[in-house]
């Protein structure tokens, strides 16, 4: 029997329809477009509005769109993995969920968290489950409401986030085609530069807690910065060199949509040029596990079969990955 390979058989993004724009942002905090463009490349961010909607809402809507597309029933998915950062609450899985609102009866689910890498590491898990004949159809959802825990009177953080949903179905095949090879890394030292400070087990959540505004995100900029430009793009350049792929190999890098300048970086180090990255930065932000399907998404209808597809992301953690795909149609 021929080798089996997860590819990916279909794709589908949602965005929440309220715009937060860079002017509107000025009127927040003390920061000015030109501020925001030049250090982040972001214009606009889409911002999910409504009493009780949380990651759920963004992810089945994605799921429900990926399955009209592709023609699939709710009842033929066997697993569903959600990527995320902000879970509608602890537990249950927020995966169980999307599944629930999306009426995926017959699908067992969970989520997996490894910050802006996760939704690499769960195509990954979602690709064994395929490639040894376990289940036939994954799906897997990357999806945050960034809102919920941005802290908009920070003006270092409060850019950079938006609210978005992907969805990608992975199906086996016998094809040369489909995931072909990833790396992945993580350094827990790196927790100390980017984290959420209480709401865990460390540091329940408390009167002081919630005065101290420690419930949104806490970054140091230059560590992030200087690590994610590192180790995204030495990521990026070990997987092609690993499989002996030169730049002319490359159709598209797919990198996730933290920071214009670390995507750049990327690019060099792979020696590819700016009309091979997929950046949709400038109308999104950074919606952390969203960006990289959000981009294939928008990009699927310039994809062909055999293409080259290499996706990198870095995430607090650290974490990091790269995954060489064969697109699939």
């Amino acid at each position: 029997m021929s080798k089996l390979r997860a590819k990916i058989s279909g794709i589908h993004g949602w965005v929440p329809p309220y715009i937060l724009t860079n002017a509107e942002l000025e009127k927040m905090v003390e920061t000015t477009d030109e501020w925001i463009l030049s250090r982040t490349g972001i214009r606009e961010r889409h911002i999910l509005k409504g009493e009780g909607l949380g990651t759920s809402d963004l992810g089945a809507e994605a799921v429900k769109g990926l399955l009209e597309k592709t023609g699939i029933g709710p009842e033929e998915i066997d697993l569903l993995i959600c990527a995320t950062v902000t879970p509608d609450m602890m537990f249950p899985a927020t995966a169980n969920i999307i599944s629930d609102k999306a009426g995926l009866r017959n699908a067992f689910s969970f989520d997996l968290n490894a910050a802006c890498s996760g939704l690499l590491f769960a195509l990954i898990t979602a690709s064994k489950y395929v490639e040894t004949g376990m289940y036939r159809k994954v799906i897997v959802v990357g999806a945050d409401k960034m809102s919920s825990i941005t802290d908009y009177t920070n003006r270092e953080t409060c850019v950079l986030f938006g609210d978005a949903a992907g969805a990608l179905l992975l199906e086996p095949t016998e094809e040369e085609i489909g995931i072909m090879d990833a790396i992945t890394g993580t350094d827990g030292s790196g927790r100390v530069h980017l984290h959420m400070k209480a709401g865990g087990s460390v540091k329940p959540p408390s009167h002081e807690t919630v005065d101290a505004r420690e419930h949104y995100i806490y970054q140091e900029g230059q560590p992030v910065f200087k690590f994610a430009v590192t180790r995204m793009a030495d990521v990026s350049a070990e997987i092609m060199e690993r499989n002996n792929l030169a730049p002319a190999d490359i159709a598209y890098l797919v990198p996730h949509q933290a920071n214009l300048r670390i995507i750049d970086a990327t690019a060099r180090r792979m020696g590819i040029g700016k009309e091979k990255v997929m950046i949709n930065i400038d109308r999104y932000g950074n919606t952390t596990d969203a960006t990289i399907p959000l981009c294939l998404w928008e990009w699927e209808s310039k994809l062909k079969k055999g293409d080259n597809l290499i996706l990198a992301a870095f995430g607090g953690g650290f974490t990091w990955g790269s995954i060489w795909v064969k697109w699939a149609y």
